[in-house]
C-alpha cells in the first residue's frame, strides 16, 4: 500500500471538491431532504453535495481498482465493501451542509482511508471558507497547509465547539457538568462556545482554539454523526497525540457493522493541554 501516493490523490480530490463548493458559496442552492438520521442537519442535501461526491470518486475510484480498496461515501448507499477489503475510503463530500445553505462558515470536505479494523490511516480535510488544508498519515504526523503541524494552546478559557448552542442541546446539563469539570481541572477562567459548524470543522476548531473539546453524548435513537463525520479528523487527532474516542475512552468504531451512525457510544474530541 503506497500511503504517500494515496494521500496525494485524496488531497487532490478534496481540493477539487473544495473548488466546487467555492463556486456555489454565494449562490441560492435548492435544498432537498433525504432519509437519514432524526435531526434536520443529517437530512439536508444539495446538488453541491452530489457534485462534490462525483468529483471525489473520479479521483479515488482508480485507486480502488489498483489497490483493492472499498468505499463508503455519504451520498451513496453503503455497498458493504468496507467489510470485505483490507482498507476503504470514507468520504464526506461536504460536511456541514446546514452551515453551507445558511451561508455560514463551518462546512468542509473530508476524506479518510480506514483499515478494516477501524484504524484511521489517512485523514484529509479541506476548509473552502479559509482555503486551509489539513491532513495526516498514520505514523507520519499531521500537517496544516502541507507543513508539519504543532498545536499550541494559549487561551485562558475552555472552548466548546458544537453544532448548536448548549442551551438548545438535549441533555445540556450533563454537557455543562463535563465542561465545568475540565475548566476547573485546568484552572481556566471561563467557557466559550463556538457553534454552527459541522462535525469535521468542530474537530478542527478544537485543534485551533485550545484548550477545547467537542462532544456528542451517547443516545439510543439513530441520528447525528456518521462514520464519515469523524474518520478523517480521528486520524489527524491521533497523529497529534490527542484523543478522539467514545465516552468510555475507547477508539472510535470507524467500521461499525450495524449502521454508519456513531451515536451509540458517543464521541469525544479533546485538546486539553495548557
Amino acid at each position: 500500500m503506497n500511503l504517500q501516493l494515496l494521500t496525494n490523490v485524496a488531497i487532490e480530490a478534496a481540493l477539487s471538491a473544495g473548488k466546487i463548493i467555492q463556486k456555489y458559496m454565494n449562490a441560492n442552492v435548492i435544498v432537498e431532504q433525504k432519509e437519514a438520521g432524526s435531526n434536520y442537519a443529517s437530512q439536508v442535501v444539495t446538488k453541491v453535495d452530489r457534485e462534490c461526491e462525483r468529483i471525489i470518486l473520479s479521483h479515488l475510484t482508480p485507486t480502488c481498482k489498483a489497490f483493492d480498496i472499498g468505499i463508503l461515501t455519504e451520498e451513496t448507499e453503503d455497498n458493504g465493501s468496507r467489510f470485505k477489503k483490507d482498507f476503504f475510503w470514507c468520504i464526506d463530500p461536504m460536511d456541514g451542509t446546514l452551515a453551507f445553505i445558511n451561508k455560514q462558515p463551518g462546512f468542509s470536505v473530508a476524506i479518510a482511508l480506514i483499515a478494516k479494523d477501524g484504524t484511521p490511516v489517512i485523514g484529509v480535510v479541506f476548509n473552502p471558507s479559509t482555503e486551509t488544508l489539513y491532513h495526516a498519515v498514520k505514523g507520519h504526523g499531521a500537517y496544516k497547509n502541507r507543513s508539519l503541524w504543532t498545536i499550541k494552546n494559549t487561551n485562558d478559557y475552555l472552548t466548546y465547539a458544537t453544532d448548536k448552542k448548549l442551551s438548545d442541546t438535549a441533555n445540556s446539563a450533563e454537557i455543562q457538568n463535563i465542561l465545568n469539570k475540565h475548566k476547573t481541572g485546568l484552572g481556566l477562567k471561563s467557557i466559550k462556545e463556538m457553534y454552527g459548524a459541522g462535525a469535521v470543522i468542530n474537530a478542527i476548531l478544537v485543534l485551533e482554539n485550545g484548550p477545547a473539546c467537542f462532544l456528542k453524548l451517547p443516545k439510543k435513537h439513530l441520528g447525528g454523526g456518521s462514520i464519515w463525520d469523524f474518520a478523517a479528523t480521528a486520524c489527524i487527532f491521533k497523529e497529534l497525540g490527542l484523543p478522539a474516542t467514545n465516552f468510555k475512552g475507547e477508539p472510535l468504531d470507524l467500521n461499525k457493522k450495524e449502521n454508519t451512525f456513531m451515536n451509540h457510544q458517543g464521541v469525544c474530541y479533546f485538546n486539553l493541554t495548557k
